[in-house]
């Protein structure tokens, strides 16, 4: 599993990398989704910065959207997916690789979301290590969720509409614990961030472990 899990990553970075959509088309979009939320709010430095954190996240649930369609649109041509299905891999492998790819796309963006936060928004980090903690742990749970629902629209011709209306609701508690997470860190009451922190911890690890589980049987009916 693991091995198969290191290929199919390892695959999909390597077309990313060579096909340069995410640095072309992701980061742009996320950048002026922060630039959009700046001009909606106006020139009021004290309440960009008190919406930091939560813009910050809806930046990332934005275009975590496009690099799961982006995950499976590789390979929607040329009968790729039954190759996929038929190469041997196992399920659970094909569902951490690909879950790594996007885990490793996510974490990119965030660093330049976080500095595009702490230039156009003014936010301070006082608690960086709570900061990189909730990234993580949102970001892998966003990967794992967006695995699961990406099998399931994936196979269908209205794949591109259905995604965000299936991972957006089910990604709000990462929206919720994630933005009081970053608010307590940027507030420096980094005590009141744990429980959310526990919370997103949580969140990753139920939807680990229903992508490990549910991964193989909605590959194969997709």
């Amino acid at each position: 599993m693991w091995r198969d899990a290191w290929t199919v990553a390892a695959k999909d970075l390597r077309i990313e990398l060579r096909s340069r959509v995410g640095v072309n088309q992701v980061v742009p979009f996320a950048v002026l989704v922060l630039l959009l939320f700046a001009f909606a709010l106006g020139p009021d430095r004290k309440a960009l910065a008190s919406a930091a954190a939560g813009l910050f996240w809806l930046a990332v649930l934005f275009s975590a959207v496009l690099a799961v369609q982006r995950s499976f649109a590789i390979e929607s041509a040329d009968g790729a997916r039954d190759g996929l299905r038929l190469s041997g891999l196992d399920p659970a492998g094909i569902f951490l690789g690909k879950a790594a790819a996007v885990v490793v796309q996510l974490a990119a963006l965030e660093v330049v979301v976080g500095a595009g936060v702490v230039v156009l928004y003014g936010a301070h980090m006082s608690g960086v290590g709570l900061v990189l903690g909730a990234s993580a742990l949102g970001t892998v749970g966003i990967a794992a969720a967006g695995m699961a629902y990406g099998a399931i629209a994936s196979g269908l011709r209205v794949s591109e509409t259905l995604l965000p209306l299936l991972l957006l609701p089910v990604v709000v508690p990462v929206l919720l614990a994630g933005t009081k997470t970053w608010d307590a860190a940027l507030t420096g009451h980094l005590a009141n961030g744990m429980p959310w922190l526990r919370l997103l911890a949580l969140f990753a690890i139920v939807y680990s472990a229903l992508g490990l589980l549910a991964f193989g049987p909605l590959l194969e009916a997709s």
